[in-house]
């Protein structure tokens, strides 16, 4: 089916999905097919809740042997644009999954859908209304009481097929009338209470530009997408779960091909938003830099900030499958990509907040090669050259001018190890005479120990990562946090909105960054773990030749237990 389908996308175990299909199959239904879809409404960017859908549906297909296709639901032009799904498309195609020529539109059958309106006409199970929006809100009654009729629900066949030809040509203003089922207006599921079918929205469609003024509702026009396409099983989230009996009665009543709708529990993780419309709001106001932010949850926000389609993969199939809500930590999914890339990054230093040291017995005009190891988990990664001189950059917070007891880096009078390279000890500190920050240390190393070990065997506890001042580069990097400061954003007090708990350090960018010269020629997209700060990606966006952007993908331990601590 040419999707990338590795045995861990859902774990490849037994689920009350597979259990189903199972039973399904043994008993002869849809002649032993297996067909699923993934089918976005193109009105925004995809997220990681999507992910498990694309994963789910997809990899079902691969296991049975059957098929996939990729189907946006474009029955809406007012929300719907170009963008969104050429997004859609690069996402799905990013995670490693191949519709092959599999990709349909529910536009694609407009034609065939309004010949199914008239159809349900003619069979006396749908009827054009005259009422307004909210006349129709408040005719559907409540949870504990029945509706009421409309006054058109009786008109005649040849006058409902009179109307609707006539709002297909034209002749009505938007959302003066809609084309509604007849069902039961004292159903205890208030979506069988006539339901609206088609609107009157006389707006261009990015595809079909002027040629309709009326569009099917999203519930008539995807389950008889879903019936046009031959899918056997229509797999989605349990939001849907009570559109299901809408779902039936209409595949049911025009007597077409059946799909069985099976609802799954929806991805929701900490600290995080997934809905589409709250996602849309973040941007149109700012508080994000766009859907490719790497604070978001997009797809494409996620791999702008360095996961992996393999971890999204993964970590999909490690949260399984069920029938009941729950929330999971984003640790889950940062721990999985740990796991690869440690595997998988060369390794550099980088000083992140640059405090410049001076080495007084190191000879000033000399500089030397020493050997650093790209990745010890993997030796045929092998080695590269590092520079070492008279004046290097160690991090600010790798010195402490009187050290608590438990802080073994550098502090006056003390040795520490300089990552593959030597001993130095700390012999004086220079401050800036109006602020009193510290701006150099001066330091002495021991020559016998190059490479970062003793000859005499002696101990130091503290080893620090650092660049040569001469030989480095300015690089800029950028710090994540969650964008949320409660596990639930949505919890809030009276008057607020999810908003509220925006976290407003959720991003920290340092332009004055020393990296290894080998980064300047890094490029977009390579991920690298920079030693003792986390793992980090060149930013394919804002990265270029002359200054390189590198964006924190993850810490190198799962920090999420301070960050809950720091935001509580």
């Amino acid at each position: 089916m040419g999707a990338l389908t590795d045995k861990k996308t859902m774990e490849n175990k037994t689920n009350f999905i597979k259990e189903i299909i199972d039973r399904d199959l043994k008993e002869g239904k849809n002649g032993g097919r297996v067909h699923t879809r993934f089918p976005p409404e193109p009105n925004g960017y995809l997220h990681i809740g999507h992910a498990k859908s694309i994963c789910l549906n997809f990899a079902l297909a691969a296991e049975y042997n059957g098929l996939c296709n990729l189907r946006f639901d474009d029955t809406n032009p007012t929300k719907e644009e170009a963008e969104y799904v050429e997004s859609i498309k690069e996402d799905v195609k990013w995670l490693g999954f191949d519709c092959e020529e599999r990709l349909f539109y529910a536009s694609d059958y407009f034609d065939k859908l309004y010949e199914y309106a008239l159809e349900l006409i003619k069979k006396e199970k749908a009827y054009v209304c005259d009422l307004s929006a909210d006349e129709i809100r408040e005719y559907r009654g409540t949870l504990t009481a029945p509706g009421k009729e409309s006054p058109y629900r009786n008109r005649t066949i040849e006058e409902n097929l009179d109307l609707l030809k006539r709002m297909k040509a034209g002749e009505f203003e938007d959302a003066s009338r809609v084309l509604r089922a007849k069902i039961d207006m004292a159903s205890p599921n208030l979506l069988m209470r006539d339901p609206a079918l088609y609107r009157i929205r006389k707006e261009p469609h990015q595809r079909t530009k002027d040629k309709w003024c009326i569009y099917p509702m999203y519930d008539f026009a995807h389950c008889l997408s879903d019936s046009i396409e031959g899918i056997t099983h229509s797999v989605c989230t349990l939001e849907f779960e009570n559109n299901r009996p809408l779902y039936d009665w209409i595949l049911d009543e025009l007597k077409v091909h059946h799909p069985r709708q099976i609802e799954f529990a929806r991805l929701n993780l900490v600290h995080t938003v997934l809905s589409k419309r709250k996602l849309l709001e973040l941007v149109n106001e700012k508080y994000v830099a766009g859907w490719d932010d790497p604070r978001m949850p997009t797809l494409s926000g996620l791999r702008r900030r360095g996961f992996t389609p393999a971890s999204i993969r993964n970590f999909c199939g490690r949260i399984g499958v069920s029938k009941v809500n729950s929330i999971i930590d984003f640790g889950v999914l940062e721990n999985g990509l740990r796991e690869e890339l440690n595997k998988k990054a060369e390794r550099r230093m980088v000083v992140l907040r640059p405090l410049k040291v001076t080495i007084t017995n190191y000879p000033e005009n000399k500089t030397e090669e020493l050997t650093a190891v790209n990745n010890p988990e993997d030796s045929s990664k092998g080695t590269r050259k590092v520079p070492f001189s008279r004046e290097i950059y160690i991090e600010k917070e790798d010195f402490q001018e009187t050290p608590h007891k438990k802080f073994f880096r550098l502090a006056p009078g003390r040795e520490v190890r300089l990552r593959y390279a030597y001993f130095i000890t700390c012999q004086e500190v220079i401050k800036d005479k109006k602020t009193g920050e510290v701006t150099e240390l001066r330091c002495t190393y021991d020559p016998a120990t190059k490479g970062g070990d003793s000859p005499d065997g002696r101990k130091v506890k503290g080893t620090i990562h650092w660049v040569s001042a001469e030989h480095s580069e300015k690089v800029s990097v950028r710090l994540y946090d969650p964008l949320f400061t409660k596990r639930n954003p949505e919890e809030t007090k009276e008057g607020q909105t999810y908003k509220s708990n925006i976290n407003p350090d959720s991003l920290e960018e340092i332009k004055s960054s020393r990296a290894e010269q080998s980064l300047k020629t890094a490029e977009k997209g390579v991920r690298y773990q920079f030693e003792r700060q986390g793992y980090f990606v060149v930013d394919p966006k804002d990265s270029s030749s002359e200054q390189k952007v590198f964006n924190r993908i993850v810490s190198l331990r799962d920090t999420w237990k301070k960050i809950e601590a720091k935001t509580a």
